[in-house]
């Protein structure tokens, strides 16, 4: 996989105190706002250009919905989506339009994201009617057996309906849909989940070959760890609409400082009996609580085995732990936690995917 170089590329998106709240109403008549279910309550990132961001955490803490902003499928209560120094949030139009062409989406279900009624060559080819300056109407056909070609697929499947094609197949074809308007994004919402294993496997590895031909950035949310670790430049772990810890690869699995974060990276399986054996797993207390009553300070607080009176007054900041400004090293990441400490490596390493002889990458 390519990394960035030590000459970090320029930001292509750049996200700041983004926020997506949906009301809670009473009554029918004369509706009444009781409340808020906070989706994403402040989310900050950026993506460069070539890299790849993963996304990862439990269902439920706003994963999809950050997806669903950086696309403007909808609108943000509150913060700044920047794609090359334009903030796209307060566009409309045609403006809009022009935007949505370089950020384009694939979506988490191959059985639902394509239309039953619609052969192939019509769901690949649909961007074309909405963006007909890309393609001229005699070349479209062509066009579209050339993006099925790149993801895969026989380019003589034009005329055939998703019904006649496997999950795998499926989300190529919706890959080759992303990938019709030439996009300089793509945001993946869990792409790998409902396929097996091993398709898994081609899929994420058709993404990385398309990443180096086409130099896209991607945006790749998961709750695999494993998918995420073997694709990821960097790493964002969310819990309950914020980010905890974010860091390269290397430094959130092999360094993590936020307890929520270890939690996670303890219960991924590991292949080795005897690893497994010795290895202490952090089993949390409790629920994720509710988005539409998040605990004051830390919301991690009511789960997490480090809780201090502190933490339920005190918000903590994404920000290089104090303890770790000054040593410099793979630790020195940002963290949201007043207690962030790296904990005692497991006997046995997180299982990454690496690519075998075939270029297929492993199984966990």
């Amino acid at each position: 996989m390519n990394r960035p170089s030590p000459q970090a590329p320029e930001p292509i998106l750049e996200v700041s105190g983004l926020v997506k709240h949906y009301p809670l109403t009473r009554g029918v008549l004369f509706r009444k706002q009781t409340g808020a279910v906070k989706a994403v309550d402040g989310v900050d990132f950026v993506l460069r250009r070539g890299e790849t961001l993963g996304i990862v955490g439990e269902s439920g803490c706003g994963k999809s919905t950050v997806a669903r902003l950086l696309c403007s499928l909808e609108r943000p209560t509150a913060g700044r989506i920047r794609y090359r120094g334009e903030d796209i949030t307060r566009l409309s139009g045609r403006a809009l339009k022009a935007v949505r062409r370089n950020i384009q989406m694939v979506f988490q279900d191959p059985y639902t994201s394509l239309n039953p009624r619609m052969t192939v060559g019509d769901i690949v080819g649909e961007p074309f009617d909405i963006h007909p300056e890309v393609a001229p109407k005699g070349d479209r056909r062509r066009r579209v057996k050339e993006l099925l070609d790149v993801v895969g697929l026989n380019p003589e499947y034009v005329n055939r309906y998703p019904h006649q094609f496997s999950g795998g197949q499926r989300q190529r074809i919706g890959i080759a849909r992303g990938l019709a308007l030439r996009p300089e994004i793509i945001v993946a919402d869990e792409p790998v989940s409902a396929l097996d294993v091993s398709v898994q496997a081609q899929v994420i590895n058709l993404m990385e070959r398309l990443q180096a031909e086409f130099g896209l950035s991607y945006v790749f949310i998961a709750h695999d760890l494993s998918v995420v670790r073997h694709i990821s430049d960097r790493v964002a772990v969310m819990y309950l609409g914020r980010i905890v810890e974010t860091g390269t690869d290397e430094e959130i699995y092999e360094h993590p400082t936020h307890p929520y974060t270890q939690a996670l990276l303890s219960a991924v399986p590991v292949p080795d009996p005897e690893a497994r054996e010795r290895r202490e797993r952090i089993v949390l207390s409790g629920d994720v609580p509710s988005p539409a009553a998040i605990p004051s300070g830390c919301r991690f607080r009511t789960r997490c085995f480090k809780a201090r009176p502190r933490c339920a007054v005190e918000v903590p900041v994404l920000a290089v732990p104090e303890a770790f400004r000054s040593e410099g090293g793979p630790a020195a990441h940002d963290s949201a936690c007043h207690f962030a400490a790296e904990r005692e490596p497991p006997p046995g390493p997180v299982p990454r995917r690496e690519p075998d002889g075939h270029g297929a990458a492993s199984a966990p």
